[in-house]
């Protein structure tokens, strides 16, 4: 059973800048992917935004961040998530389960466009979650 935990960023419009610095900084391979690969935006003019992008290290660092669409709040300084991803339904259900009780549930578990499963959700502590379950296994839990 394999499963991450990565910081991931949010920012209204310079996730990729943003991305950019750190693989200068780190280095390392980054993939960028927009809202329009997945129709994802309701504003057609936010399509170019980054929806997610990976920065990997050769040390194995991971950083994640996306841009925040124009209908959703964001606040610098709350702009930090904690993405927890793999491939253990069961357990990252539980780990749902448990972190939404209580919390406010800002993208129910379910399935995106880009496959498997994928939550958001503020845990009564006011931490920001995602959990991200992979395709394979999410597949055969349905």
């Amino acid at each position: 059973m394999a499963m991450l935990l990565n910081p991931y960023l949010t920012f209204r419009d310079t996730a990729e800048e943003a991305m950019e610095f750190y693989r200068s900084v780190f280095g390392g391979e980054l993939t960028v992917m927009r809202f329009s690969e997945y129709g994802a935006s309701e504003d057609p003019a936010e399509g170019n935004k980054v929806m997610h992008a990976m920065l990997t290290t050769d040390t194995g660092m991971v950083l994640m961040a996306s841009d925040t669409p124009n209908s959703m709040d964001l606040t610098p300084g709350d702009n930090v998530s904690i993405s927890v991803g793999g491939d253990d339904e069961t357990v990252l259900r539980g780990y749902w389960e448990k972190l939404s009780d209580g919390g406010t549930v800002t993208m129910p578990l379910d399935r995106p466009p880009w496959g498997g499963l994928f939550g958001m959700c503020t845990d009564r502590f006011g931490t920001q979650w995602m959990i991200s379950i992979s395709d394979d296994k999410a597949q055969a839990g349905a």
